[in-house]
């Protein structure tokens, strides 16, 4: 299917200035209603004329979604609060080091300084079979292309298909959920709070979705707790370019050690499933070992037990395995490839 870069389709736009507007207006327009924080997921699909909301709700006037606060030793981040000011916040990078190293890889400086937080976790996924406008299960069809016999799928799921193999593309949403980080939803029903892990969702869950964010509800603030402030942290992202470029496959571990023994950790994927993956397994087989390399190495064949490649993917399962020996080493040795 061609597609189809022509002017943006007509919309009715709404600017609120605060969060009661907004809810107001998805009450009101519900599935009709378009979200536009930075806008740079948002006009990919405009302009390729793929979605086409009857309202677009513009979140740029609402400045109380903005800014870190300092709340007992964690943070409270507004939603619309851009990378790069997450990436220069002195308490993100005293304290929450994870988060700040993975928001500065997010694409070029440029996007950064537009992109916000709530954008980068909640947008949908890059598959160019999907954003194209082919017909595939996640579009309401019947088919997934990207898993056909002449599909090309490099960038596709090792773990977690189901029906679906496209794969999550956000760096900060493994450091969020390494974090214990908290997402906070409100609608006009009143407010919920779901753990980073939980705020996204499988094909085998919702294939048309991402998130758990209803139609009605608006991301406001991610929280994230004292638990690992100043812990050991490690984040690594394999891309093909090293600027503007999604990932391959991405890491994100905190972990605090006594001497050389891992007390607590908690470790995440992203890229290689349509959501960010907390590796519970790993976390537990490693906790009260050693940190050392034959820990690693045990990490490292755990972490992908179950990966099922697609044609030209099977890169991805020696990768993830190297990232998470890494995360819990502490680094390459010297010689160790991808």
């Amino acid at each position: 299917m061609a597609v189809i870069r022509d002017v943006m389709p007509a919309f009715e736009l709404f600017q609120p200035a605060t969060v009661d507007e907004t809810l107001g207006l998805l009450e009101r327009y519900g599935a009709d209603a378009w979200i536009m924080a930075g806008g740079l997921d948002s006009f990919d699909w405009l302009k390729d004329r793929i979605k086409r909301p009857a309202v677009v709700v513009d979140l740029s006037q609402m400045m109380d979604l903005r800014g870190v606060r300092d709340v007992g030793g964690g943070l409270e981040i507004g939603a619309l609060t851009t990378l790069t000011d997450l990436v220069r916040h002195p308490a993100v990078q005293q304290r929450f080091g994870l988060l700040a190293q993975a928001a500065e890889l997010v694409a070029s400086p440029q996007i950064r300084h537009q992109g916000t937080i709530g954008g980068n976790v909640s947008q949908d996924t890059r598959c160019w079979y999907y954003r194209s406008g082919w017909s595939c299960y996640r579009a309401g069809g019947n088919i997934c292309y990207a898993d056909s016999p002449t599909a090309v799928n490099r960038e596709h799921a090792i773990l977690g298909a189901s029906r679906c193999v496209a794969v999550s593309p956000s760096d900060t949403a493994p450091a969020l959920i390494a974090l214990g980080a908290e997402f906070v939803l409100r609608s006009r029903g009143g407010e919920r709070v779901v753990a980073a892990e939980d705020y996204f969702v499988g094909p085998d869950i919702n294939i048309t979705q991402m998130t758990v964010r209803r139609p009605d509800e608006l991301l406001t603030t991610i929280r994230v707790p004292d638990r690992f402030a100043g812990a050991q942290f490690y984040f690594e992202k394999i891309r093909d370019r090293q600027v503007w470029d999604f990932p391959l496959v991405n890491v994100a571990s905190a972990m605090t050690l006594s001497g050389e023994t891992i007390q607590e950790i908690r470790l995440a994927v992203g890229a290689v499933a349509a959501r960010p993956l907390r590796l519970t397994a790993v976390e537990l087989a490693v906790a009260g070992k050693t940190r050392n390399e034959q820990t690693a190495a045990m990490a490292g064949e755990l972490a992908v037990d179950g990966a099922v490649p697609l044609r030209h993917n099977s890169y991805k399962i020696l990768l993830m395995q190297n990232l998470v020996k890494r995360a819990i080493r502490g680094g390459p040795m010297q010689g160790e490839g991808g």
